[in-house]
């Protein structure tokens, strides 16, 4: 029988190659898009890759996109991997003493509410699955041990919004897991690395399909796989 995943924010980008990926090991993905024409480049361009794709509108921070998009994807009578991708870095993200309340505001309407509100939507379907998946896409810029340490990198990033809405998703992750601990549902984040994207910058050295591994081990996982961490490419990440 095979497996179906809906990969959110899946038109470009890091959801993109999720969303190849996880077609080419022989799943059906439903490859969510706010715009759905966008989406359906998207399509094309995997279909013609010989993969078993849908597109599927899929705005996370609207209700009734959600509720339209939980209709459809019943038709299958259940969901086996659920990978909350679809993020934003909002324009004007900035450090703790420069942000504005706005801009802070979208950041976690987008990365953390709208999470929420897809894997409550999509929950009913995931524990029909039996052994579902839950991946929620995370980052080092979450990572209180590597943005408190003066050394990293990581310390020099001042998107509070970004960086802030991430660290709230890690506890989504953990509260979640803690939640659906013995029902066979696995949840985990993945930290993708900074990846050639347009939310990563096109200079970055990783490319989108090393981005998108991590997140396709974890939807893949086998029942005895770990739940409620975040995992990078080298191995578990620090809180």
């Amino acid at each position: 029988m095979t497996k179906i995943a809906l990969v959110t924010g899946a038109n470009k980008g890091i959801g993109k190659e999720i969303a190849r990926q996880l077609g080419e090991r022989g799943f059906r993905v439903l490859v969510g898009s706010r715009d759905l024409r966008r989406g359906e480049v998207a399509v094309r361009e995997l279909v013609a890759e010989g993969l078993d794709v849908v597109g599927l509108q899929l705005d996370v921070t609207d209700p009734v996109s959600v509720r339209a998009a939980v209709e459809r994807v019943s038709a299958y009578g259940r969901l086996d991997v659920l990978v909350n991708n679809a993020a934003i870095i909002p324009e004007g993200d900035d450090a703790v003493t420069r942000i504005g309340a706005e801009v802070l505001r979208s950041a976690f309407e987008t990365n953390v509410v709208g999470l929420v509100a897809v894997t409550q939507a999509f929950l009913p379907l995931l524990e029909k699955a039996g052994q579902a998946r839950i991946v929620n896409l995370s980052t080092s810029l979450a990572s209180f041990a590597q943005v408190g340490d003066p050394e990293s990198r990581m310390s020099t990033v001042l998107t509070l919004g970004y960086n802030a809405s991430k660290a709230a998703v890690n506890m989504v992750t953990v509260m979640l897991a803690n939640e659906l601990r013995g029902t066979g549902i696995l949840v985990n984040a993945a930290d993708p690395g900074n990846c050639a994207t347009d939310m990563g910058g096109w200079t970055a050295q990783r490319t989108p399909a090393q981005g998108a591994a991590v997140a396709v081990e974890l939807a893949t996982l086998n029942a005895a796989g770990p739940t409620g961490h975040v995992y990078a490419a080298a191995g578990r990440l620090p809180w």
